[in-house]
């Protein structure tokens, strides 16, 4: 089986995605919405949609390897996981009512503002 360029392309975004969201424990929706659509050529919406199925999997490795290496407090999950369950709930729906600029204006809001609080 031949693999194309833009396969290769794609399979290394997967790869700098999951390097990212290992490293610091996150962020890799930052790194594969923009790379879906700028080199897949997705739409904004299906970008997003994508990408919180592509995090699924490589947050669960890196979760267990936290896990394993006692980088993990129960009740911080515990508290946690309860809200951002709810708001990805939310989240999701809300995406649906939004247009692609809107959903892209926001994801950049939201890019900017993480951006400006590690600053300081």
């Amino acid at each position: 089986m031949k693999i194309s360029g833009n396969e290769w392309v794609l399979g290394g975004g997967g790869i700098v995605t999951g390097a990212v969201n290992g490293l610091f424990g996150g962020g890799g929706g930052m790194i594969v919405v923009p790379f879906l659509t700028a080199f897949a050529k997705k739409p904004p919406l299906v970008a997003h949609a994508t990408a919180i199925l592509i995090i699924l999997p490589v947050s669960f490795v890196s979760g267990v390897l936290y896990l394993i290496n006692g980088y993990f407090q129960t009740e911080l999950f515990l508290s946690v996981c309860i809200g951002v369950t709810f708001g990805g709930f939310l989240g999701a729906r809300a995406l649906s009512l939004l247009s692609a600029g809107e959903a892209t204006l926001l994801f950049a809001a939201v890019m900017f503002a993480a951006g400006v609080r590690m600053i300081f």
